[in-house]
């Protein structure tokens, strides 16, 4: 995992540092640039325009221009507030003219040149990602020590490019932020059990309504190729009678929470419920009911957030553990507003207020865990917006969380997965059943290492 700090959590981490300010900023600008020298391709001939501005991020990128010069790279030096529309031709920029704290405007002049930012683009709040003014658009971005999250929220992250975080030899053992990796992935997963049998891994998905049962089947597909030995699908109302590898099982339109309960529950190892159920009054009345009664580990996705954000002393009250995935609208019928700027705190806040595993789905996908660890996952693109991801994300979820992972990991393995498995579909005009098939090759490239 990579460690994620804020700018406030940063400057305490540099004053507690027992190196100097000094030898930090001589560190950052020897790294910035030996990243330099590796993108220009050496040294020779090659000209670089360094904007470099007052504070310790200005200080950086004057270290870095003065290195480079010394290994006979012609740097020219400018100063943001007296710089004009556009920068000189050259072969590199170097953007150190703000650092993360920025909290003015900050229009930077324009450049078809190469960009390597030195920490964050300048204009880009580190905290919360967003633009202040018209930032570079970075080609690549160098930090220290940690990434930040305004490195991974949008507009921030359209604007940092490819992130390369260097050891300067500061401590971030402590921060409870961190970007999940491949690796981090393939450490989660649950060991391959030669002795395995189907019910080692059984998942119950409980969703659907009228006009609304293709998203508990998208999910219950989806925790199949997830890696469960048995999917169960119930439908309120549904008999489920077509030919399928999912195990139907019929249940009422209205009461079903006592169809369900009067099961042997603890031959299943995870609930999904909420995709397409709907909100009618019957529909609220059964679910509150399961949702109290359930002791298996449960993903909650859909109508079944917003009926919980209705009922939140029942989340707070429940020992079940329960991972909830709302998008932004969800969020606010749970919490009664829209995610804030600080996305990562709002998760956070929300995870331990109602004790539960919170996955804010987005184009950066926040984890929060209720004593306060965060987890970001950013592998997928624009082919996530689309109807009947979140049923398949909840699914994947739903079967990692069945073969015995906890459930702050099986949500960010969910999560990466559903998004390496995006990527493996086409671009344009994919749907959200395309993902499905490409589940079992992510994972075996996964255990495959």
């Amino acid at each position: 995992m990579i460690p994620i700090v804020t700018p406030a959590e940063m400057n305490e981490i540099d004053t507690a540092a027992p190196e100097t300010v000094e030898e930090l900023i001589q560190r950052a600008g020897v790294a910035t640039a030996w990243r330099a020298r590796q993108l220009l391709g050496g040294t020779y001939g090659k000209r670089v325009v360094a904007i470099v501005g007052k504070g310790n991020n200005g200080a950086d990128g004057r270290v870095a221009g003065e290195t480079l010069s010394r290994w006979g790279v012609k740097v020219q030096f400018i100063n943001p507030t007296e710089a004009s529309t556009s920068l000189p031709s050259c072969d590199l920029v170097l953007d150190a003219a703000y650092g993360t704290g920025i909290k003015r405007e900050y229009v930077s002049p324009r450049s078809p040149s190469p960009v390597l930012a030195v920490d964050i683009p300048s204009g880009i709040c580190g905290l919360t990602g967003r633009a202040l003014g018209e930032p570079l658009k970075a080609n690549e971005t160098i930090t220290f020590q940690a990434m930040k999250p305004g490195h991974l929220l949008a507009p921030g992250v359209h604007h940092s490019g490819v992130v390369t975080v260097a050891d300067i030899g500061l401590d971030v053992t402590e921060t409870r932020l961190h970007l999940v990796e491949a690796t981090d992935i393939r450490s989660w997963l649950p060991p391959l059990n030669p002795e395995k049998h189907k019910w080692n891994s059984a998942c119950w998905v409980i969703g659907g309504s009228p006009g609304m049962r293709g998203a508990p089947q998208l999910a219950a597909k989806a925790a199949q190729r997830s890696g469960c030995g048995y999917v169960r699908l119930s439908i309120p109302g549904e008999s489920q009678s077509e030919p399928s590898e999912l195990v139907g099982f019929p249940i009422p339109e209205t009461g079903w929470n006592k169809a369900v309960t009067a099961q042997s529950l603890n031959r299943f190892h995870s609930v999904v419920i909420g995709p397409g159920l709907g909100r009618s009054d019957s529909t609220v009345e059964a679910l509150l009911k399961t949702v109290s009664t359930l002791s298996v580990p449960t993903v909650v996705d859909a109508d079944a957030i917003t009926i919980l954000g209705q009922n939140p002393d029942l989340l707070r009250e429940s020992k079940n553990e329960m991972i909830l995935t709302p998008h932004e609208r969800e969020f606010e019928c749970l919490t009664g507003h829209r995610p804030d700027k600080d996305r990562i705190e709002d998760v956070r806040e929300s995870a331990k207020r109602f004790n539960v595993v919170i996955l804010l789905k987005g184009p950066t996908t926040v984890i929060g865990h209720p004593d306060g660890r965060c987890l970001i996952v950013n592998n997928g693109d624009q082919r996530l917006a689309t109807a009947g991801t979140g049923d398949v994300l909840s699914g994947i979820i739903g079967g990692v969380l069945s073969q015995g992972v906890s459930p702050f990991k099986a949500a960010a393995i969910g999560a990466w997965i559903h998004g390496a498995a995006s990527k493996r579909c086409v671009k344009l005009g994919m749907v959200a059943s395309d993902i499905i098939p490409e589940i079992p090759e992510v994972l075996n490239e996964a255990y495959l290492g």
